[in-house]
């Protein structure tokens, strides 16, 4: 594969010492066992957040799997050609993420069984917060008060707080300013 590689414009080869947060790493196995799974979760732990995974075989568990640990990129071996690799070098130093059609499908309906069977009963969607959490940090970020906030939902000054508090703690932030503008910049609101 680095022979395939080399002859690639658009990439930069490193060695092993040189990998930093922006690198993209290719990770290349069969299929999907404990070994590869510990590379990976090695690389993640080294804040490797670019990870290209070419892959003979995975399967619908093993695809959540690797999603898990930080793998951006997934191409079959076979399908593996330097321009292939070449584009998902590029398109995951872009901040793109890439997997076969099939596998996406897959993805897909799982994220949708998550949601239906395991979110949606406990009032929670994928982006972590639940409609009445997401309301209430839409008012913080109108300006509102507690107490007007609580007013214009019907709740309790006191619920409003531990609702903030819940928010706060959750993600590990501050206080009710930096969780408007962690929410805002994470698109939760």
């Amino acid at each position: 594969m680095e022979a395939t590689l080399k002859s690639r414009p658009e990439v930069l080869l490193v060695d092993e010492e040189h990998i930093d947060d922006n690198a993209v790493v290719i990770e290349a196995a069969e299929g999907l066992d404990e070994s590869t799974m510990r590379t990976l979760r090695s690389l993640s732990r080294k804040g490797c957040r670019r990870i290209v995974l070419v892959i003979g075989t995975l399967d619908e568990n093993g695809l959540m799997s690797v999603i898990e640990v930080g793998v951006c990129a997934v191409v079959r071996r076979s399908e593996a050609t330097a321009p292939r690799l070449a584009q998902l070098i590029v398109s995951a130093a872009a901040g793109e993420g890439t997997l076969p059609p099939d596998l996406l499908g897959r993805l897909l309906q799982q994220v949708g069984r998550l949601q239906r069977q395991v979110l949606t009963p406990m009032d929670l969607h994928l982006n972590g917060l639940s409609d009445r959490e997401a309301r209430i940090l839409r008012l913080v970020a109108d300006g509102y008060d507690t107490r007007e906030i609580a007013t214009q939902l019907c709740y309790s000054e006191r619920t409003v707080k531990n609702v903030l508090h819940d928010i706060t703690s959750r993600f590990q932030l501050k206080n009710r300013s930096q969780a408007v503008a962690y929410a805002l910049r994470e698109g939760l609101i």
